[in-house]
């Protein structure tokens, strides 16, 4: 039973405590990074828009994840950058709130997200001849809606029961994360956190089994090309997207499936790591940028910007 003591007005983000003689460091690294991760972000959306070619549902799909990336990385990384210069690590509980709240809403929007563009490269190499009769307008602003609405829907219900605390205000993470917050609550904790669980896995497992089913299909019918060369190209592609499907939701796993008294806290933060800050930086280049169309637009793009300027 928790001690019937009075609300705190603040959280304190222990973050990496251990590693306070670095903050300069970590802050120049982590600000990289969310540059890097916004501007590229940035740049697919923008490139998305302007260009005829690639408006097609694989790169509206793309546009979406980059613009929930964008929004995914900055419920975290400025508050965290803020804390590196200040020193400050404190944070008020409505913030606290607002921060889980959105960062728990991208994470679920995503997960389906993901699932949404296997699903369409699935359709796109294994069903060629129905592709655009399947994959049109109308359904791919409906499946992005989905995405949205779901994880709307879910963190939602899960935020609902973090709405008291009492006890003990310090925060053992570098953001106001579920099961540090829940740990902190006045609610009934063994109940936030079944429901957590329940909720989560409801969210995370069927997209991550559309995902691995999509992408499992796709490799059976890579490997039917008799074309080494085309084959070669699939596999490279399919390969990196596999890469970060797998940094994803595995770190997902290990930090909110695998109990709490297994993995230390600190291999939590570095698990956390992955989904909220790695994804986010590397999903630009993966998915985007390293596909010739896009190249061809950017280059194409700065060539005409470039003559303007002249």
């Amino acid at each position: 039973m928790k001690k019937n003591l009075s609300s705190p007005a603040t959280f304190t983000l222990l973050g990496f405590g251990n590693l306070l003689g670095l903050r300069i460091l970590l802050f120049v690294l982590f600000f990289a990074i969310y540059a890097l991760s916004v501007v590229g972000n940035l740049l697919i959306i923008l490139l998305v828009a302007v260009d005829q070619h690639l408006h097609t549902p694989m790169y509206f799909f793309l546009m979406n994840l980059s613009g929930l990336e964008t929004c995914y990385i900055s419920t975290i990384l400025p508050r965290m950058l803020v804390s590196f210069i200040t020193g400050d690590r404190s944070i008020s509980i409505k913030g606290c709130i607002t921060q889980f709240y959105f960062f728990g809403f991208c994470l679920a929007t995503e997960c389906y997200l993901l699932a949404m563009m296997s699903f369409d490269r699935y359709l796109a190499i294994c069903k060629p001849l129905h592709y655009t009769s399947i994959m049109n307008g109308k359904l791919c602003l409906q499946l992005a809606f989905t995405s949205w609405m779901c994880g709307l829907v879910t963190n939602t219900i899960i935020t609902s029961f973090l709405l008291t605390f009492c006890g003990p205000n310090e925060i053992d993470h570098f953001f106001c994360d579920i099961y540090p917050v829940a740990n902190l609550s006045c609610s009934n904790t063994h109940q936030v956190k079944l429901v957590t669980f329940i909720l989560g896995l409801m969210g995370t497992g069927p997209p991550f089994l559309l995902t691995i089913t999509s992408y499992i299909c796709i490799l059976l019918t890579v490997l039917r090309i008799k074309s080494k060369a085309a084959q070669q190209k699939a596999f490279a592609t399919c390969s990196s997207h596999l890469i970060v499907v797998t940094l994803f939701y595995g770190s997902i796993f290990l930090v909110y499936i695998v109990p709490e008294s297994v993995t230390p806290s600190e291999l939590h933060k570095t698990f956390s790591l992955f989904y909220t800050v790695l994804t986010p930086t590397l999903n630009p280049l993966i998915y985007s940028l390293r596909n010739r169309e896009v190249k061809e637009v950017l280059f194409k793009t700065v060539r005409r910007f470039s003559n303007r300027v002249s």
